[in-house]
């Protein structure tokens, strides 16, 4: 499987040591996913995207991109293949316009012959934008024919759309599967991003996050430094989101997803939890509630 890592922040950042320097950096995860990489960072609102089919770690431009990113928004995935050749086509994030997307899973029987009806779900106009093979690109492309369905891909949207369209995509990809496939054995986990948004769900495979950390190193000089960036938010608002495969070393405070959980964080940086089937969206650091279920979870 592929490991991933997004980033958003009320500032610009590096994020450097979480790519390379950290011990359980995303560049050392790549020793066992060694099939490609990619970093996707934001500059005025859009996106500038980097990969390669190569080894992350032992590529220059891997290590010389990490040092040089500086961004409110970053998105970045290592590749073991399950789906799809070893190609630049096939390694993550992929991106169509202002929206990046980078997968961690599996749909077996994508190859054998599940394409075809996955890419039904696509609607025909964007079709022609799939130019790999895997499982994952045709998951983006079913993601983005669902969020066009309430507005336009060009316009900026509601967060509660996106997520919206991440539970549809969920719920479509396991039905169009389910004949075909046990449930248990298609992996959907993801994260997606226009630069303002972003959105996580942990589709099977390990996912965590941190919104604090236990002291910031960077207390005496950050101007943006407030109590959300060192205890947990009491109303959904941070200062900065990493989402995670791995719990990176360092003064980070993670807390894992559980299966069909989804984690989003607005333009505003106000994050909120919801899950696969269940309708409403729970700022983080609120009281638990009972939100009404509109399909069946995992």
């Amino acid at each position: 499987m592929c490991r991933l890592f997004g980033f958003r922040s009320v500032i610009p950042s590096q994020v450097h040591a979480s790519l390379v320097d950290a011990e359980n950096a995303l560049g050392a995860q790549s020793n066992a996913h060694p099939d490609g990489w990619g970093v996707a960072y934001y500059v005025d609102g859009s996106p500038h995207l980097t990969k390669s089919p190569t080894h992350a770690l032992g590529d220059q431009l891997f290590h010389r991109l990490s040092g040089l990113v500086s961004s409110e928004t970053v998105l970045a995935h290592v590749r073991k293949a399950t789906q799809g050749n070893k190609s630049l086509l096939n390694c993550h994030p992929f991106q169509f316009g202002r929206w990046v997307f980078a997968h961690n899973g599996d749909i077996p029987g994508f190859a054998e012959g599940l394409a075809p009806s996955l890419r039904e779900e696509i609607a025909p106009r964007l079709r022609r934008f799939v130019l790999g093979d895997t499982d994952s690109e045709t998951i983006f492309f079913i993601f983005l024919t669902l969020l066009e369905r309430q507005a336009p891909l060009s316009q900026r949207p509601e967060l509660a759309a996106v997520v919206a369209a991440v539970q549809s995509t969920l719920e479509r990809v396991r039905a169009v599967c389910q004949p075909h496939v046990k449930d248990p054995a298609v992996l959907l986990t993801f994260i997606v991003t226009d630069g303002d948004v972003m959105v996580a769900t942990q589709g099977g495979k390990e996912l965590s996050f941190s919104t604090h950390k236990r002291r910031c190193p960077d207390r005496a000089t950050c101007p943006s430094l407030s109590s959300v960036c060192e205890a947990p938010s009491l109303d959904g608002r941070v200062n900065h989101l990493i989402i995670s495969s791995e719990r990176l070393q360092g003064s980070n405070v993670w807390e894992e997803l559980a299966p069909g959980d989804i984690l989003a964080v607005d333009a505003r940086m106000r994050v909120v939890r919801t899950s696969l089937g269940r309708r409403g969206l729970v700022p983080l650091g609120a009281a638990p509630v009972s939100l009404p279920v509109i399909g069946s979870a995992l």
